[in-house]
């Protein structure tokens, strides 16, 4: 099976928000993915994202993260191409006509009116804590790149929900919709302008407003006003004759309405979203460190509980002046019986294991309680091994009962071996330094006749030749 790359920073932490909401109705078995986590990883940030990934390759969240990206272009792509035909379709709703009249306020608000209204809806949703607009094409891109994706079984729309999320918790969700709202609707107004400019450059047009309720003086107040803006950037506005003229059929006085229009779409409407998608990749490139899991969340101060409670602990309670204690005589009269015993093995550590020799006098396993541990010492005492074999947990930590037990088996055996067990399907990380903490451990404490190995080839290598038996 192949390795997946390593995620990136923002992949890692969808799929462990992911996996949070995953576990939210009920928890994934993660025993081994827990254990992996804590010996790869040093810091808790790591090891929650390694533990995730894991689950996450397990479940096929990776796979379907995968297909998102592939996707996501795709789904793009399509929804610009369908802007692109409805900016066509408006425009010529507004050239197209077979008389080549055009009145200038329907297609004005024909041509910003869904505009200022999804603008408006967008500026509502960054002022204030409101669910983001279903109806935004940033929100219509991911919803589609989910369904596309993941179909309607996929994991897809869970990673969705953990990618808004972390969008919400980082205060970035209407900027990151925004990048695709404003863009679009950036593009759009680009092919509106430009069917425009080239219909209104090769075709005559007749240009007026009419009404009939409203008063003429509404309307040269309202262009004046709305030509305010546009004529800093050089757009000409009607002046009052021309737009009180009845029939404004002058060449000049059309095209004064024609650049008016023009640049009531350019300034009210292109104008805005271009400066908003600059705003929006600004803040995306401001916060996107923020997207990260929020470690305070109940849930992970659950799992860093847990990974401490695999961390291996330092020695607390060692005995003063153990370092001073000679070392145990070894036995008198021995035989050459060989045991075997495994001291405080998790369950899941096989037991016996494979390899282990028929030779063995006794093989046993000692959980640590008080009854064990004399019938570990009787067995000692009864047979009076030559050599003795003890299998410890390498991740574990020596303290002053481990001590204890080794110094009444050397009463009564003539050599000890310790056999460092690895975690079980976790490979321990490079550079471990669980093996040289026990045989620090075992040199400082008086016990440095006591070889320590890493494999157990190793330690019935060493045990056997104390015995001469064969394996």
């Amino acid at each position: 099976m192949n390795i997946a790359p390593r995620p990136s920073a923002l992949s890692g932490a969808v799929v462990t928000e992911a996996v949070r909401l995953i576990e939210e109705a009920g928890p994934l078995d993660d025993a081994a993915a827990m254990r992996q986590a804590a010996a790869a990883r040093t810091t808790l940030p790591a090891r929650i994202a390694h533990r995730a990934d894991l689950l996450g390759r397990r479940i096929g969240l990776d796979r379907e993260l995968a297909r998102m990206r592939q996707w996501s272009p795709w789904v793009g792509a399509g929804l610009v191409l369908l802007i692109v035909l409805a900016g066509l379709a408006l425009a010529g709703s507004v050239v197209g006509g077979s008389d080549r009249r055009i009145n200038i306020m329907a297609a004005l608000l024909s041509l910003l009116g869904a505009h200022l209204l999804t603008l408006v809806a967008w500026g509502l949703g960054l002022l204030l804590p409101l669910r983001a607009p279903r109806a935004s094409f940033g929100w219509l891109w991911m919803t589609l790149t989910a369904r596309v994706a993941g179909g309607r079984r996929g994991q897809a729309p869970l990673l969705m929900r953990a990618f808004t999320r972390l969008l919400q918790q980082a205060r970035l969700l209407p900027w990151a919709l925004g990048l695709a709202s404003h863009g679009i609707w950036a593009l759009s107004f680009v092919v509106v302008l430009g069917t425009m400019l080239f219909a209104l450059a090769f075709h005559r047009y007749t240009l007026s407003w009419e009404t009939t309720i409203l008063e003429p003086q509404f309307f040269l107040q309202t262009v004046q006003a709305l030509g305010r803006i546009p004529a800093w950037f050089g757009f000409a506005t009607p002046d009052a004759s021309a737009v009180l003229a009845p029939q404004p059929n002058d060449a000049a006085g059309q095209r004064a309405w024609a650049w008016w229009l023009t640049g009531c779409i350019a300034v009210y409407g292109l104008l805005p979203r271009l400066l908003l998608l600059l705003a929006s990749a600004a803040m995306w490139q401001l916060r996107r460190r923020d997207l990260q899991p929020p470690l305070e969340a109940p849930y992970y101060r659950q799992l860093a509980s847990r990974f401490e409670a695999l961390a291996p602990a330092a020695i607390v309670d060692a005995d003063p002046g153990a370092t001073h204690l000679p070392a145990p005589p070894r036995a008198a009269d021995t035989t050459d019986a060989f045991v075997v015993a495994a001291y405080e093995l998790p369950p899941e550590h096989p037991w016996p294991p494979a390899g282990l020799p028929g030779t063995a006098a006794a093989v046993l396993r000692v959980d640590g309680s008080a009854a064990d541990r004399r019938m570990l010492l009787d067995t000692a005492a009864r047979l009076r091994p030559r050599a003795l074999l003890l299998a410890c947990r390498a991740a574990a930590s020596p303290d002053r009962g481990t001590e204890r037990l080794l110094r009444e088996l050397l009463a009564h055996c003539g050599d000890c071996r310790l056999w460092l067990v690895p975690e079980v399907d976790t490979p321990a990380p490079p550079g471990d330094t669980a093996p040289a903490r026990w045989r620090r451990w075992l040199a400082e404490g008086g016990l440095a006749r006591i070889t320590a190995h890493d494999t157990l080839a190793g330690a019935l290598a060493d045990t056997l030749a104390d015995t001469g038996a064969q394996g």
